[in-house]
């Protein structure tokens, strides 16, 4: 009920970031941020309207971050009516479509890139071990509660990065790791236990 009321009353301040989005020239990308953020919330995507109300108005803050980080500088005049949350932060160079951000809370994405349809949970830091030395992420990738991806790595396709595991090297294809450092347990839907 409270969410309700929130997004009637903010409904005013929503209708430049609705023109925004309608005007943007990353609207695909938004599209498939929208499209992948509701499937794995487990709701019906009906029309990109009524996804975009729906995740700047009543979901969490996190999809107005990666939504500002769609349309660039413009971003600065529509966070004064929609606030973001202050403790996520987006700064990859470029991210496809698709990305999901679920509770971003103390959350750190500075990848050189990352590719299409990647979940990344709270407490996550993907970034620099120096001025140039920054992650690549590839496709459907998952990033869980508390990991790290540092450094000039590569996270390969269909991978899923364990809670609180600390990744400083590559990861192939199609691998589940886990642990401090991380380590493979899964690959190719198989259990192993594969030193990275």
């Amino acid at each position: 009920m409270l969410k309700k009321l929130y997004a009637i009353l903010s409904f005013p301040f929503f209708i430049p970031a609705l023109v925004t989005f309608a005007l943007s020239k990353n609207k695909s990308l938004i599209i498939d941020d929208l499209k992948q953020s509701y499937a794995l919330i487990g709701k019906e995507y009906k029309n990109h309207f009524e996804a975009f109300m729906f995740m700047m108005l009543m979901y969490e803050k996190s999809f107005r971050n990666v939504f500002y980080y769609r349309i660039g500088s413009i971003k600065y005049l529509l966070r004064i009516l929609l606030w973001e949350n202050p403790t996520l932060h987006i700064g990859s160079q470029s991210i496809g479509g698709g990305l999901f951000v679920q509770h971003g809370d103390a959350t750190y994405i500075f990848a050189k890139s990352i590719g299409k349809n990647c979940y990344i949970n709270q407490c996550v830091t993907i970034g620099y071990t120096n001025k140039t030395d920054a992650p690549t992420i590839l496709d459907n990738v998952s990033i869980k509660a508390g990991a790290k991806v540092l450094g000039k790595k590569t996270i390969g396709n269909n991978v899923i990065i364990g809670a609180n595991a600390v990744v400083v090297k590559d990861v192939p294809d199609n691998c589940t790791v886990v642990g401090v450092p991380a380590y493979i347990i899964k690959k190719e839907g198989k259990r192993v236990n594969i030193k990275l």
